[in-house]
C-alpha cells in the first residue's frame, strides 16, 4: 500500500459563521491510499479550534509512512488498530486514514462501506441544511436560496437568538434544529428552550461549553423543554457514557473521534444507553461526507450538508439533494476525485 496527500482550498458559497468565528475558505487534507491499483480517499479539514493544521496532519500521517507501506492489512478495522497507537495525539489525521481505508477495502471487496459495517440501507434519515450566523436579513436570504429542504439547522450564540428563529419561522414550516456551539449559559438554555419549542424547534445542540460543570449540564438536561444533543462534549468513545444523564443524544463527528471505525462503535453504544444518535460534519468536501453517510442506518438525525456549503468540490461521491441522501455508484464510500476541480483547488505543500 502507498499513499498520496492532496491539499485543497475549498471556497465557501457564503462566509460561514458560528459562535466561535467565521471562515470563507476551508482548507482540506485528502489522503489517497492505493493498493492493487485501487484508490481509497479520506479527508480531514483544518481546524484551529482543535489545533489541527494541514501541516500538522500531514506530518502525523507521514510518521506512519513505513507502517502503511510495509504492513499487510486485512480490513479497515485492522489498519485502524495498528495505526491508532501512533496517532493518539492527532485523531484528525487518524480519521483521514481510516476513511480512506474503508473506501479502499470496500472498493476492493465490491461492497459499500455500510455493508462492510454490517448495516442495511433502510430507515435513512434526511440531512439538515445549516444556516450560519449572520444578520437576520442575510440568514433569511440563505434559507430562501435553498427553500426545499425539510430540515434546517440554525447556528446561534448571539444576543438575538430567539428573534432569529422567529423571523426564519415566518419563511417556512420546515423542521428547525438549533446549534449554540457552546454559546449559552444554563439559564439562557432553559429560557430559550421554551420559546424555541413554540417555534417548532426539534432539539438544541451543545448549548453549554464542554467544560461546564456537571451540575450545569444536569440542570439543562432536566430543565430544558427540548432535547439536548452533545457535540463538543462527545468527541471520543470514552465520552459517550459520560453524556448519559447530561444529554438526550450525541452528535458524532468522524474527524473528532478518529474515523468510521470508532464512530460506529460510539453510535451503537449510545443506542444501548437509549440515547438519540446523530452524525454531523465540518465544512468539507464529498470525500468526508460520503464516508459519514455510510453510518446513516445507525442514525436518528443527520447533518451532512458540508459539501453543499462549498462552491466547488474536488470529489464526487454520495449526493445530498434537499436533504435526501443518495449513494454513489462506486463501492466503498463511493468517492472519486474530480480531477479538473481538484487541480484548480490544490494548495501547494509547505513541507
Amino acid at each position: 500500500m502507498n499513499f498520496t496527500l492532496h491539499r485543497f482550498a475549498l471556497p465557501l458559497a457564503h462566509e460561514f459563521t458560528i459562535a466561535r468565528g467565521s471562515i470563507s475558505v476551508q482548507n482540506s487534507l485528502v489522503i489517497e491510499l492505493v493498493q492493487d491499483s485501487v484508490s481509497g480517499f479520506g479527508e480531514a479539514t483544518e481546524n484551529l479550534y482543535y489545533g489541527h493544521s494541514l501541516d500538522s496532519m500531514s506530518q502525523s500521517i507521514n510518521r506512519c509512512k513505513s507502517l502503511l507501506e510495509s504492513s499487510t492489512f486485512q480490513s479497515a478495522e485492522d489498519l485502524w488498530q495498528q495505526i491508532q497507537p501512533q496517532l493518539e495525539d492527532d485523531v484528525f489525521a487518524l480519521s483521514a486514514i481510516d476513511l480512506a481505508a474503508h473506501d479502499l477495502f470496500g472498493k476492493i471487496a465490491g461492497r459499500h462501506t455500510y455493508e462492510m459495517l454490517g448495516l442495511q440501507w433502510d430507515n435513512i434519515p434526511e440531512s439538515s441544511y445549516t444556516i450560519g450566523i449572520d444578520s437576520i436579513d442575510k440568514m433569511v436570504a440563505k434559507l430562501n436560496e435553498l427553500p426545499d429542504w425539510k430540515i434546517y439547522k440554525i447556528k446561534l450564540g448571539t444576543d438575538r437568538d430567539v428573534e432569529i428563529v422567529r423571523e426564519l419561522r415566518q419563511q417556512t414550516s420546515a423542521t428547525f434544529r438549533v446549534d449554540a456551539n457552546c454559546g449559552w449559559t444554563a439559564e439562557e438554555t432553559i429560557d430559550n428552550s421554551h420559546a424555541l419549542k413554540e417555534l417548532g424547534v426539534e432539539f438544541i445542540e451543545q448549548p453549554l461549553a464542554a467544560n461546564a460543570n456537571r451540575e450545569e449540564h444536569v440542570q439543562v438536561y432536566e430543565g430544558s423543554a427540548l432535547p439536548i444533543i452533545a457535540d463538543e462534549s462527545c468527541l471520543v468513545e470514552e465520552d459517550v457514557e459520560k453524556c448519559v444523564g447530561r444529554f438526550h443524544g450525541v452528535n458524532v463527528k468522524l474527524c473528532k473521534c478518529g474515523g468510521l471505525t470508532p464512530a460506529a462503535r460510539m453510535l451503537r453504544q449510545a443506542k444501548t444507553f437509549g440515547m438519540k444518535t446523530m452524525v454531523g460534519c465540518m465544512v468539507e468536501s464529498s470525500v468526508g461526507i460520503s464516508a459519514a453517510a455510510q453510518l446513516l442506518p445507525l442514525l436518528d438525525y443527520a447533518d451532512l450538508d458540508g459539501a453543499i456549503l462549498i462552491s466547488k468540490d474536488p470529489a464526487d461521491g454520495v449526493s445530498v439533494t434537499n436533504g435526501a441522501v443518495r449513494l454513489s455508484k462506486q463501492f466503498g464510500n463511493g468517492v472519486v476525485l474530480n480531477r479538473m476541480n481538484a487541480e484548480e483547488l490544490t494548495l501547494m505543500s509547505n513541507d
